[in-house]
């Protein structure tokens, strides 16, 4: 009965793994998306928006990691 048990938990355990390998995927996707954006806009159109292209880098962490 131990080793069935200690098998449900390594099962759990990778599961979890899996879950937090995939939403450091997905952050990084949207982090590469925003800065992707950010990048692409005129300094006409970021000082619209109240940013610098010096923020931009901080903006799209911010975005994808909440920080």
């Amino acid at each position: 009965m131990a080793l069935v048990q200690d098998i449900r938990v390594s099962e759990n355990g990778l599961s979890a793994v899996m879950t937090k390998v995939s939403e450091a995927f997905a952050r990084r996707k949207v982090y590469r998306q925003t800065l992707g954006e950010l990048r692409s806009l005129s300094a006409r159109e970021l000082d619209d928006l109240g940013l610098h292209a010096s923020m931009i880098t901080r903006v799209a962490y911010e975005a994808a990691y909440g920080k």
